[in-house]
């Protein structure tokens, strides 16, 4: 192949990129006010762990764990250790974190495997913020589950039943969930071996 070629393809390749990441992060699609995922997280923490095998990586099953919340950011994952068993991480929000009327007064990001806020006044109490988000890893259990992770854009009301889980990987690589939502910062994000996913409205 020669040179003109290999230009040509990069270049495509990279309009592809870019027309992939204005998909994913175009605007909401509910914008109206009101609460649309009421709810907090149910979780069932397991006395006993079982072990899932992925590649190379051996799962722990911390704890059952369903929600259904507002998708507030996603952020896709290519070349970091985790990116091969999490693909895509969702910033997701229920209670008044999933009201538009909230969201509107947050200027929310992520990078890095982390989900960042920034408010000028707070709409609601911070704590609430804390309490009522959380960035989320999402294992794909399956093909159909990678594929509706996929579609998913911000706005959206998604709805995840699996697992919390702890990974590891030969060598040492650990990467461990989070068992709680009123923690913040290193070790605060959730790891979600999803087995259903469903994009509500």
């Amino acid at each position: 192949m020669n040179g003109r070629r290999l230009l040509l393809l990069g270049a495509a390749l990279v309009v592809l990129l870019g027309a992939m990441r204005w998909w994913h992060h175009r605007g909401p699609v509910h914008d109206a006010p009101g609460v649309l995922a009421p709810d907090s997280p149910e979780q069932v923490d397991l006395d006993t762990p079982a072990r899932l095998q992925r590649g190379d990586v051996t799962l722990l099953t911390r704890a059952h764990f369903v929600l259904t919340a507002r998708v507030l950011s996603r952020e896709d994952y290519r070349f970091d250790d985790g990116a091969s068993l999490a693909p895509t991480d969702l910033a997701l929000g229920w209670g008044r974190m999933s009201d538009s009327a909230v969201l509107d007064r947050i200027r929310i990001s992520q990078g890095g495997r982390f989900y960042h806020w920034q408010v000028d006044r707070f709409p609601i109490p911070r704590r609430e913020i804390e309490e009522s988000s959380a960035n989320m890893h999402i294992i794909p259990a399956d093909a159909g589950v990678r594929g509706m992770l996929a579609r998913v854009r911000p706005g959206e009301v998604v709805h995840i039943e699996g697992f919390l889980v702890d990974a590891r990987r030969p060598g040492g690589w650990r990467w461990n969930t989070s068992l709680t939502r009123d923690d913040t910062g290193n070790g605060a994000c959730e790891l979600v071996f999803a087995e259903s996913l469903v994009i509500e409205r």
